[in-house]
């Protein structure tokens, strides 16, 4: 008697297992797992992986293309899943929103920043949210940090005639205009010359203390260190670029950069040691991909039946995150950071 009321409760017990397993929450990801983009794939799968918990994942290769990225969808929408995490290209992710969004399945991008994404989604009926930056956030960013900052300075803006070049110096110039601030010197410079020199002497002839930079690192190096040997006492400002490789110019202590925090500064230290535990290193996008799992995971058990509609605030390893109608984040997460000679400190440290 006493074998058999053991036989049964062990029986109860794996029964219970395979109920809970049943329910269990099953969360799609899709990630670039082939290709060349297979490195930042594995990264966002290992991220999603370390903060998933209990829920059951079901991991697709998306290629980063449209078929690959409409494949995952089938897939995804064929096992029923709650949510999805990941996608890093636009192909990809533009393909499989339409599957998604028919099958009821919400969106959590830690990667993508094409504009229209988002923008479109009143027309598309899209079901994507993204702890990336819009692409445009970056621009915003100058506007709103760098604009009060030098109010009552003369500066300088000038762009290397790219797209990315114009579109952050307009938008600065644009933001700066309508406080009634007008720049004391407007040029386009030739990129990637050995030195600028002449673009340097014309700065300081027309009065400038500080510049902002639309260009790279390469050319904003350049820059700083002709105005250092020129004596004038110019401070530069560029983008998210200038953390790209050194061709061996360094950038001059002091040099201002917009650009998104290094994500292991910023993290909670219980994320960090759950990385840890798991032998991750919190590189690329294992920290945003982890937080974007937080917030599927949070957003599920807060609707456990029916369309998660991530309604938030959800708090993560990268502190708390809202999203705004269209999906996007409510607050922008570019910051201001200035060069001390060996690394981007916050500019409110010393």
């Amino acid at each position: 008697m006493l074998l058999a009321k053991t036989a049964m409760a062990l029986l109860a017990l794996v029964l219970a297992g395979e109920a809970a397993r049943a329910e269990a929450v099953r969360i799609g990801v899709a990630a670039p797992l082939s290709g060349p983009s297979e490195l930042l794939g594995r990264q966002l799968v290992n991220g999603a992986r370390a903060a998933a918990g209990d829920a059951m994942l079901d991991v697709a290769d998306d290629a980063c293309t449209g078929e690959g990225g409409a494949a995952a969808a089938r897939r995804f929408a064929e096992a029923e899943v709650k949510i999805v995490v990941g996608f890093l290209c636009t192909e990809a992710i533009e393909a499989a929103l339409p599957i998604l969004k028919d099958a009821g399945i919400p969106t959590i991008t830690p990667g993508v920043r094409t504009d229209s994404l988002t923008d479109r989604r009143d027309k598309t009926g899209w079901l994507v949210y993204r702890l990336a930056p819009r692409a445009d956030a970056e621009g915003q960013a100058f506007a709103s940090l760098l604009v009060p900052l030098w109010r009552d300075s003369l500066f300088a803006i000038v762009d290397d005639g790219t797209i990315y070049g114009r579109d952050l110096a307009e938008t600065f110039r644009g933001a700066a205009e309508r406080r009634a601030l007008k720049a004391v010197f407007v040029d386009t410079y030739r990129p990637q010359m050995d030195n600028q020199i002449g673009l340097v002497g014309r700065l300081r002839r027309a009065g400038a203390v500080n510049v902002m930079v639309g260009g790279d690192r390469d050319d904003v190096a350049a820059m700083t260190r002709d105005a250092a040997a020129l004596g004038a006492p110019l401070t530069f400002a560029g983008g998210e670029t200038l953390r790209s490789a050194s061709n061996g110019v360094a950038l001059a202590a002091g040099t201002l950069m917009i650009g998104l925090p290094e994500w292991s500064d910023i993290a909670d230290q219980a994320s960090l040691v759950a990385l840890a535990e798991r032998h991750v290193v919190p590189d690329g996008y294992v920290l945003p991909a982890y937080a974007a799992m937080q917030v599927a995971v949070a957003a599920v058990q807060a609707e456990p039946s029916g369309t998660p509609t991530l309604a938030g605030p959800y708090d993560t390893a990268l502190g708390r995150i809202m999203f705004d109608g269209k999906g996007d984040l409510s607050a922008n997460p570019y910051r201001l950071f200035r060069y001390d000679g060996t690394r981007f400190v916050p500019l409110e440290e010393p």
